[in-house]
């Protein structure tokens, strides 16, 4: 061996161990950052949403099904008034909207990943027959570190059996966790760079799968870093009843073209793709 080789081998064994050091070092840093934010946000808003089902808006007769399913933002954790969570605020602007009563279902759940949404739609009583369905999830698998391919494998489970009942899909992708002040840098970036990852992964399984998808990062996000005081509740973690007032208004055009009382969506809403045979190709019926 030449000392030029030798010379490069010792370096790249040097550089090797310096890099082991370093991601080590930043592991701990991040797993250190992580208590911060925890302790930072706490707990202050429980664990419990509200109880919202109910039929709204009811002398408007011949009520549409609202099912709404997910994590605690889909559950409204945070609002301050149960008229304010956002399965509530949907409710009642779809139904000015349509001029119908609307059966609002509401089986999100606090701290939910996924694949609970699996859990959420066996849980449903019989009689419940969505006609659309809004989720917002994703949050949570960030956090906890579940893998992007199981968290988009799920969440595309839970869109087939949905749309296999009759039921219109709409779904909130993960909303952007950078804007979560209380978590210090570099976790919050990369926090923000796995919630964008995830939420691109799920608007491409939804739209593939005859769902709509809006992405919340888009059409809501710069709201909530603008104005973080008024956006989010006191836990700084979840959305305020501003939030979710500005959330359910952000998502209704999705809604409401799902349901055929729209022909089109704006910037940040993405509706289903052409059905496509097996080669890939759009079939007739799509042309």
């Amino acid at each position: 061996m030449t000392t030029a080789v030798r010379r490069a081998a010792l370096l790249a064994a040097v550089l090797g161990v310096a890099a082991a050091g370093l991601a080590t070092g930043a592991w701990h840093l991040l797993r250190s950052q992580a208590r911060v934010a925890r302790a930072a946000i706490g707990k202050p808003l429980g664990e419990d949403g509200y109880q919202v089902d109910r039929i709204y808006q009811r002398k408007r007769g011949n009520p549409l099904t609202l099912l709404v399913l997910g994590d605690s933002i889909a559950a409204g954790l945070g609002a301050d008034r149960r008229r304010r969570t956002l399965g509530v605020q949907l409710a009642k602007r779809l139904a000015v909207e349509a001029d119908r009563a609307v059966r609002l279902v509401c089986a999100a759940e606090v701290g939910a990943e996924t694949w609970q949404l699996a859990h959420q739609l066996d849980a449903l009583p019989d009689d419940v027959r969505p006609d659309v369905s809004v989720l917002v999830v994703g949050g949570n698998d960030v956090i906890h570190r579940i893998r992007l391919a199981e968290s988009v494998m799920h969440l595309e489970i839970a869109v087939r059996a949905l749309r296999a009942r009759g039921s219109e899909v709409v779904v909130g992708t993960c909303p952007d966790l950078g804007a979560l002040q209380p978590v210090p840098q570099p976790l919050r970036e990369l926090g923000r760079q796995a919630s964008r990852r995830l939420a691109f992964a799920q608007r491409e399984v939804v739209v593939r799968n005859g769902g709509y998808a809006v992405s919340l990062a888009a059409v809501v996000g710069p709201m909530f870093v603008d104005r973080p005081d008024k956006m989010f509740a006191v836990d700084r973690f979840h959305p305020s009843g501003a939030g979710y007032r500005r959330t359910a208004r952000a998502m209704l055009p999705s809604v409401l073209a799902a349901i055929g009382l729209r022909e089109s969506v704006p910037a940040g809403h993405h509706p289903p793709l052409p059905p496509r045979d097996r080669t890939g190709e759009a079939t007739a019926s799509s042309l």
